[in-house]
């Protein structure tokens, strides 16, 4: 393995986790939700993953597959593990609580209406599970990121720039519970952005446990799998949360654009 694709993919896993923080440095400074631009962002997000996972993903998972379960099998297994990356994501989703689910839309107004200078246990709690529930969700995200990186740089840096933005509505489902909390904006800030560790320390402990079975078969279906966990986050966050900002055709917008830009980008490095 290249010790310097390595090190790279490290680091976009590290911006991409970490960009929670931008969610919290919003709560910090800003006091209105440009709901328009985040739904615009958060479409733009979906669009990169599902173009970039059913486009470039998907097939060279099913190449790698191939090579080594003949072209029958090979389909078979990029299938099985495309909707078994899918089916992970969202037993996950499953295992976390509604009331803490990181992916429920809050906007910086909120912050007006809290109490902020009074001790609320329940709030810190719902800051705090949330942080846990995003620290349990971006493990698989992480692994997205890494190993994208680090078969191909150029993808990896497309998959961490689109999961980072779905990222900072996260860290603002941090920070605003923990600012009501506590009533100090740098505990909200520290909070989120702690909350975005979990992604690289979670891929980088996956791949080091996937690292000595490494071969076409582990490629192929961690490449598959990746692909089903990118468009089952599309399709199940960053879009309807783009909806519940209000501005659904904005969302639609960015969906496209995003899907310009990764073809875009792909045909550059052809």
């Amino acid at each position: 393995m290249n010790h310097e694709n390595t090190l790279f993919a490290i680091g976009l896993t590290l911006f991409a986790g970490l960009s929670t923080g931008i969610g919290g440095f919003l709560a910090f400074f800003f006091r209105r939700t440009n709901t328009k631009l985040l739904s615009v962002v958060l479409g733009f997000s979906a669009g990169v993953m599902i173009y970039v996972s059913f486009v470039e993903i998907f097939f060279e998972a099913r190449e790698h597959l191939n090579k080594q379960l003949g072209e029958t099998w090979g389909a078979w297994a990029t299938v099985a593990s495309f909707f078994g990356g899918m089916f992970l994501i969202a037993l996950i989703d499953k295992l976390i609580p509604s009331s803490e689910n990181p992916h429920e839309s809050h906007k910086l107004e909120e912050m007006d209406n809290c109490p902020a200078f009074q001790k609320d246990k329940r709030l810190l709690r719902t800051g705090l599970f949330t942080a846990l529930a995003i620290t349990i969700h971006n493990f698989p995200e992480g692994i997205a990121s890494f190993a994208s990186a680090i078969q191909e740089p150029s993808l990896g840096i497309a998959i961490a720039v689109a999961i980072a933005i779905h990222n900072i509505p996260e860290g603002i489902s941090v920070a605003i519970p923990v600012y009501c909390a506590t009533g100090s904006r740098k505990k909200a800030l520290g909070i989120s952005l702690l909350s975005g560790f979990s992604e690289p320390v979670g891929a980088l402990i996956g791949w080091l446990i996937l690292m000595p079975f490494l071969n076409d078969v582990v490629f192929g279906v961690i490449f598959a799998a990746v692909a089903g966990i990118m468009v089952f986050i599309s399709l199940d966050e960053l879009l309807p949360t783009a909806r519940e900002y209000g501005e659904h055709h904005y969302s639609i917008l960015g969906l496209i654009i995003g899907m310009m830009v990764m073809a875009a980008s792909l045909l550059l490095f052809i």
